[in-house]
């Protein structure tokens, strides 16, 4: 992947702290369904997932999903909708599962050859006066091992995957510190 794509396509959002863009580009990588949950194709498609095998519905409802089957049944029959706070359950019990189920498949892709090559961007600092701004570029590493970052993201475990990343980004040795707040960590899986 060339630097010029990765910038064009990267959204001008800062991240929050070092591992929100990694989270980010691994559920850019997961995710399956693109249609919004608000929309009905999106709805369905997501409850279909959510409820294929007793084994998902499980998952789905360790997730969060706390509603009866008959509810279930009634949602994937459209004969009623679920409210906007039901939605946002569907949503989020579907983005766990799918993590879950992708995490093994994603782990041996990032991992293969040798791991993965990861462009880190830093802040974009057009708006801040020439004086003022700080000489930073983008970077590049090879990342080796995927194991914990992709773990502790499966999970959703936020500051396991804010130490696993940190423990990566030391290896820029000691401008470390310059790449704790980017716009855009990039890797092409």
């Amino acid at each position: 992947m060339d630097s010029g794509a990765l910038a064009r396509e990267r959204p001008e959002r800062i991240c929050r702290d070092r591992s929100d863009a990694v989270a980010r580009k691994l559920d850019e990588l997961a995710d399956g369904i693109v249609t919004p949950v608000t929309v009905k194709r999106g709805l369905i498609a997501r409850l279909h997932y959510l409820t294929w095998t007793d084994h998902s519905l499980k998952a789905a409802r360790d997730a969060g999903l706390t509603v009866t089957d008959r509810t279930l049944k009634a949602w994937l029959e459209e004969r009623r909708r679920p409210s906007n706070a039901n939605l946002e359950r569907i949503d989020a019990a579907y983005r766990q599962v799918r993590r879950h189920n992708v995490a093994r498949h994603l782990l041996r892709r990032l991992n293969a050859a040798g791991g993965t090559r990861v462009e880190i961007h830093p802040l974009n600092q057009s708006q801040v006066p020439r004086p003022l701004q700080r000489l930073v570029e983008y970077r590049a590493m090879n990342v080796r091992r995927w194991d914990r970052i992709v773990e502790t993201w499966a999970v959703g475990d936020h500051q396991g995957l804010d130490d696993a990343w940190e423990d990566v980004i030391v290896d820029l040795g000691s401008q470390w510190g310059q790449y704790e707040y980017v716009t855009n960590v990039g890797f092409a899986a």
